[in-house]
């Protein structure tokens, strides 16, 4: 059997094991929360984002998690800059051209603040002129930070992403920089 791990990603962990940036560098990585040695991530989730990440020691299987063509939905916690109109949240439904291209259509809607989340470290800028509003997303392809890119092209940029799902994995009461074993399928 194939083992998976669901570990939640803190804000400023990078999703690999050793820090490969300039020399000298101490940036946090996975191998200061995990040390189940044989294990990578099957994808990766920016620094600045948080959550689900999904690790696993079997290759056909981390493939089948993170590559596109597989569809995995993957669902996101997302706080915006602005007010969402049903302009920006329809053109996020039918999909908007990036610089590489169409995205595909996303499933979202606007939710009020998130109950029983954790406070980010550093927190999120707070500006009292101008409002913000929470959204969940789900979609299912992986281009780079293509969330971000997607909310700042209808006018919304991203103050905080929070990764929750990957097909039927969730966070499910993981707090940051803890993690839990799971079964292979995830769906």
């Amino acid at each position: 059997m194939n083992r998976v791990i669901l570990f939640n990603k803190p804000f400023g962990v990078l999703s690999q094991f050793t820090d490969k940036g300039s020399e000298g560098s101490t940036r946090p990585t996975l191998s200061g929360y995990i040390d189940e040695k044989g294990f990578y991530p099957a994808g990766r989730l920016d620094r600045d984002s948080e959550g689900l990440l999904v690790l696993t020691d079997h290759g056909p299987l981390q493939a089948r998690i993170a590559h596109p063509k597989y569809k995995r939905p993957k669902t996101y916690l997302i706080q915006v800059e602005g007010t969402p109109d049903l302009q920006a949240l329809e053109a996020l439904r039918r999909g908007v051209t990036l610089k590489d291209g169409l995205t595909a259509p996303a499933e979202i809607t606007q939710i009020d603040a998130p109950e029983g989340l954790w406070e980010r470290d550093p927190p999120v800028r707070f500006r009292k002129s101008v409002p913000d509003a929470w959204l969940q997303i789900t979609i299912r392809e992986g281009r780079n930070r293509q969330v971000r890119r997607m909310t700042a092209h209808v006018g919304l940029p991203t103050l905080r992403l929070i990764r929750r799902s990957i097909g039927d994995w969730e966070l499910a009461g993981l707090k940051p920089g803890t993690w839990r074993w799971s079964t292979e399928s995830g769906a």
